[in-house]
């Protein structure tokens, strides 16, 4: 089994200028990992044929993730704010094709952000229908669409894979997987192992992050625990370390996470520990199971 292993660009930069993709792809490519996952939380933010160069140059692979914001949530009963969410996923669809990327993922089911109150038939009937027409475009290009569930404070619809599991059922399109995050399954879930399990293929991309979005291993996430189940299940996609600190800083989306703390300032010395500690992992994971096998 060999996964590809990724790293979010928010351990390098807060935004998405020529000089700060270069920065974040070329520092990606020294820390030794095969993606890089570019958010796009404003597509319109990302030079499409820049960032396809830079990509190309340093011979790595994308992966895009964004959450909606309460102005263009999907799960919601507001048309106009249905309209405007379908219209941004779209947009971010089309950066994902035009520099070659097959993932395009995390909360596109509704906004990143805690609701005042439980979600509603119609608001979720309005997310669904979004989803479907989304991975329906994207299965065009080859295009995988991954539903992050988060905690419950920054969503009301998907918060454990059981839900995550039923709304895929219903949207009923096969580019669509799981996007399974540890940080947020240490909340809402009894544990690691029967949860990833019960994905089973529908596993499509998973968030390697600390309970206190800091360095790996230095939290209470049970990582043998994760890395243990991923083997078993011959979980072949993606893995990606994601980090948030005050240290770098993209306005949206260290508000809506609640990044206050610098955890860290040294973003290459935690993305070459966190490559080293997702590498490891794995390896004693692959050992133990031989062992079992033997």
């Amino acid at each position: 089994m060999k996964n590809l292993l990724g790293v979010h660009a928010l351990v390098w930069t807060g935004g998405w200028s020529p000089e700060e993709a270069e920065l974040a792809i070329s520092s990606t490519a020294q820390a030794g990992f095969d993606l890089i996952e570019i958010p796009a939380l404003d597509p319109s933010r990302i030079d499409i044929a820049d960032t396809k160069v830079r990509l190309e140059k340093h011979g790595l692979r994308a992966g895009f993730s964004l959450g909606l914001r309460l102005e263009t949530d999907i799960n919601s009963e507001d048309t106009a704010k249905v309209d405007r969410g379908r219209a941004t996923l779209l947009e971010a669809l089309a950066v994902a094709r035009g520099v070659n990327s097959h993932y395009l993922g995390g909360v596109v089911f509704g906004a990143l952000a805690k609701y005042p109150g439980p979600t509603s038939q119609k608001a979720r009937e309005n997310s669904i229908s979004v989803i479907k027409e989304l991975a329906q475009e994207a299965a065009r290009d080859g295009v995988t669409i991954g539903l992050e569930f988060v905690n419950r404070y920054e969503s009301n619809l998907l918060n454990t894979v059981q839900q995550t599991l039923d709304y895929m059922d219903l949207v009923g399109e096969a580019n669509v997987v799981v996007h399974a995050d540890v940080y947020h399954m240490n909340i809402e879930e009894n544990g690691f192992r029967e949860p990833l399990l019960a994905c089973g293929e529908q596993l499509g991309y998973v968030h390697i992050g600390e309970s206190n979005r800091g360095y790996l291993g230095r939290g209470t996430i049970d990582f043998p625990e994760v890395f243990g189940a991923l083997v078993d299940m011959n979980y072949a996609g993606p893995i990606t370390f994601e980090s948030f600190s005050s240290a770098v800083v993209d306005p949206g989306l260290s508000n809506a996470l609640a990044v206050w703390r610098d955890l860290w300032s040294d973003g290459m010395d935690l993305a070459t520990h966190a490559r080293e500690f997702m590498s490891a992992g794995l390896e004693e994971a692959q050992s133990t199971r031989s062992s079992r096998q033997s």
